[in-house]
């Protein structure tokens, strides 16, 4: 008589027998977990592949920034000045060219106002820039004059004043200042008489020889017949523009020797 299943013969257990259905079942599910293995595997081979690939096409010369197109007005700036200052001279590339940090190198150099980059694929940049407009002439350290704009940065030293732009003038502590380096700013100081100097109108514009700015924020007008036009602070300005202009107009100043609109529509000649 046989041992019943899992028990045992002649002291030793016996394993029960497994159905060769179950079996079977067993192999081909094995079978199938290992196929979804190697697919799983495959499949992020073939992903790093990829992704190994792409970086290098990314960084291949083919997306490289080979053409580079700058526009805008630019007359005092080069454009191999701007394509240097952007950090594209070696053609660099292009997913590594970012456009805000590049705009903010070229808005440093001197004459440039604004700057705005962008890249155009597969291999292009564009960088499109503005240039200041100097409102006068400043005395520089040293010799010469130095052009600088409304918000007070040097442009450019000079030999000379060009014609046409009044020279600026600002006294701060008992003293009075020299242009700040190219590229750099004037004090807070001088920002009244930058203003002044910015928004002159045309109505007597050409006639102004120097602006001067005061320490303690007024400002005057030296003017090409001799007038003095004392503005007092750099408030209600187009009023004050609007007087002067009326009392040049008006009739022949003589013997006068100054203008007086520190009190806006009650002018004072002397």
């Amino acid at each position: 008589m046989s041992p019943p299943a899992g028990g045992t013969a002649g002291g030793v257990r016996t394993r029960p027998a497994v159905d060769p259905r179950i079996r079977e079942r067993r192999a081909a599910e094995a079978r199938r977990a290992g196929r979804r293995r190697l697919r799983r595997l495959s499949i992020a081979g073939g992903a790093v592949v990829l992704v190994v690939l792409a970086v290098v096409l990314l960084r291949s010369p083919v997306l490289s920034a080979r053409v580079v197109t700058v526009r805008g007005s630019h007359p005092h700036t080069p454009t191999s000045v701007i394509v240097r200052a952007a950090g594209l001279a070696s053609h660099p590339p292009l997913i590594s060219v970012d456009p805000g940090v590049a705009a903010s190198a070229v808005e440093r150099l001197p004459w440039v106002a604004t700057a705005r980059v962008s890249r155009s694929w597969p291999d292009g940049v564009v960088v499109t820039v503005s240039e200041r407009q100097p409102v006068a002439a400043m005395a520089a350290a040293g010799h010469g004059d130095a052009l600088v704009d409304a918000t007070g940065r040097t442009l450019q030293r000079v030999a000379a004043a060009p014609a046409g732009l009044p020279a600026l003038v600002v006294h701060v502590g008992g003293r009075t200042i020299a242009a700040a380096p190219t590229g750099a700013f004037l004090p807070a100081a001088a920002g009244p008489a930058l203003e002044v100097a910015s928004t002159l109108p045309p109505a007597f514009s050409a006639q102004v020889v120097t602006v001067i700015g005061a320490a303690d924020g007024t400002v005057e007008l030296d003017l090409d017949s001799g007038l003095t036009v004392l503005l007092g602070n750099a408030t209600s300005l187009e009023t004050k523009y609007h007087d002067i202009a009326s009392i040049i107009a008006a009739a022949p100043l003589r013997g006068a020797h100054t203008i007086d609109v520190t009190v806006p529509s009650a002018p004072v000649v002397s």
